[in-house]
């Protein structure tokens, strides 16, 4: 059973940064498109970024376009996102995502996701 383990959250004030980094076990994230959404209170789950399984096409909402950057290391089977310039409406709970077989871009809209992390709480001050 593959799974998906995020690390790196807290609390970090505005303008400040943080790497987080999702580590996955029981297969291989090759053939993967991989995916970073969040989810603050009260409000339905994002999509963050998302990239292709040899990382070549990448994806990133609007709103953290030039902040965040996605990356990843199959050879260790992990991705991070780099959050930089992070702003009080960035907090949230942040989730990794895998989905097999599918493209990066349909992770925009959710769409393939075989398997999710339980997230790590990532808190800016203002």
């Amino acid at each position: 059973q593959v799974q998906l383990v995020e690390s790196g959250g807290g609390l970090v004030q505005a303008g400040g940064s943080l790497r987080l980094s999702c580590a996955v076990s029981g297969g291989t994230i090759r053939g993967y498109s991989m995916g970073w959404f969040r989810q603050a209170p009260g409000k339905d789950r994002e999509f963050v970024a998302a990239i292709s399984w040899i990382g070549v096409s990448r994806y990133w909402a609007d709103s953290v376009k030039g902040r965040f950057t996605i990356s990843r290391d199959n050879a260790k089977n992990m991705v991070a996102l780099q959050m930089n310039s992070l702003k009080p409406e960035d907090t949230a709970v942040y989730y990794c995502a895998a989905a097999f077989g599918a493209s990066a871009q349909a992770m925009i809209d959710m769409r393939g996701i075989n398997y999710w992390g339980q997230g790590t709480q990532v808190t800016v001050s203002s």
